[in-house]
Formats: C-alpha cells, sequence, structure tokens
C-alpha cells in the first residue's frame, strides 16, 4: 500500500470500525457474531493501514537533523500497532469461538488474566500507537510545514482523546486524524 493511500485508507477504516460498532450496538446485542467481526476486521485492517503511514512519515523526514527522532517515533508507533494487532486478533478469535456474549466474556477474562497480557496488549503498549504517530506529526509540522501543518498534531491528539474517552466517538476521532493527515496526502509527489 502506497504512503498516499495508507494516509487515506487508515483513518476511513478506523471510522468504519468505529459507525459498524455503532450500529451492531444499536440493532443487536453487540457481542459474538457479525457486527462485531465486521467491526473488528474494519478494526484490523485500520491499524495494518498505519504501517506504511509510519513508515511514510519517518520517510518524509529526509536526511535532517530529525531523522534519529522520527526513526524512534515511528519504530513507537510501529511497536504500538503490533500490540494493537494482536488485540484485534484475540478480540476476533474470541469473536468466533465463543457461543455467545458470556462466553466470550469468560474467554476474554482468561487471555486478560495471563501475566503481562494487560499491559502488553490492552493498556500500555497499544497506547504507542498513538504516542509515535502524535510524535511523527508534530516532528513533521516542525520540518516539513510544505507537508504538515502546524495544526495537525492538535487534531491527531484531540482524535486520540476522544476516542479514548469512549469508544462511541470512534468515527470523530477518526475523522480528526484523516483531517490532520489530509494535507500530507495532498502534498505528496505524483
Amino acid at each position: 500500500m502506497t504512503l498516499g493511500t495508507a494516509l487515506l485508507a487508515g483513518p476511513v477504516l478506523m471510522a468504519g470500525y468505529g459507525v459498524v460498532r455503532l450500529v451492531g450496538r444499536a440493532v443487536s446485542d453487540y457481542g459474538p457474531g457479525v457486527w462485531w467481526t465486521a467491526a473488528h476486521l474494519l478494526f484490523l485492517a485500520g491499524v495494518l493501514a498505519f504501517v506504511p503511514v509510519f513508515l511514510g512519515l519517518r520517510g518524509l523526514v529526509g536526511e535532517s537533523g530529525g531523522r534519529t527522532a522520527a526513526t524512534v517515533a515511528a519504530w513507537t508507533g510501529l511497536l504500538g500497532a503490533a500490540a494493537v494487532v494482536v488485540q484485534a486478533v484475540i478480540d476476533l478469535g474470541a469473536g468466533f469461538a465463543a457461543a455467545d456474549k458470556q462466553a466470550m466474556s469468560e474467554m476474554f477474562d482468561r487471555v486478560q488474566g495471563v501475566p503481562g497480557v494487560m499491559p502488553l496488549v490492552y493498556t500500555v503498549v497499544p497506547m504507542l500507537f498513538w504516542l509515535g504517530l502524535l510524535a511523527l506529526v508534530t516532528l513533521l509540522a516542525f520540518l516539513r510545514r510544505d507537508l504538515v501543518r502546524a495544526w495537525a498534531p492538535v487534531l491527531v491528539l484531540a482524535g486520540t482523546v476522544v476516542m479514548a474517552v469512549s469508544l462511541d466517538l470512534l468515527p470523530v476521532g477518526a475523522l480528526c486524524l484523516g483531517v490532520a493527515l489530509l494535507p500530507v496526502r495532498r502534498g505528496l509527489p505524483g
């Protein structure tokens, strides 16, 4: 996937996850089943779309003095993305294996009860995804003003905070990310 495509696909897929999640909760008992699976497949695809975003944004720094910082930020985001991918795979697996919401909840309790799983997969390491993205966008707002607007880091932060406040706000948070990254996409050569 090219950087230009990924800059669009990542936020759109994340927004899709949020919308499908909301619809699934509105029309049924959101748990194992079609809505859960569709939402989490969009979530997984959205996170994977950010892999070329992290690598591409790192590459946009060029050979300037910010290269090391951009590399650290990109790898921080990629480490967070790996944790989120594991989380999505666990969620999908539980959704496929569970007969009902209660069984799915019990599976999550067993998985999350394994020492180290909560910080590595659900709480601490996944936050590195957002920290890495915010760091890269902030760095580029200073080094590549031609591609990243000064307000872009504020939108990335706002989107992250909104999504952390409530998963019901995922579409709004994803919209913030998309608006922040759109000028980068438009400024790419070719």
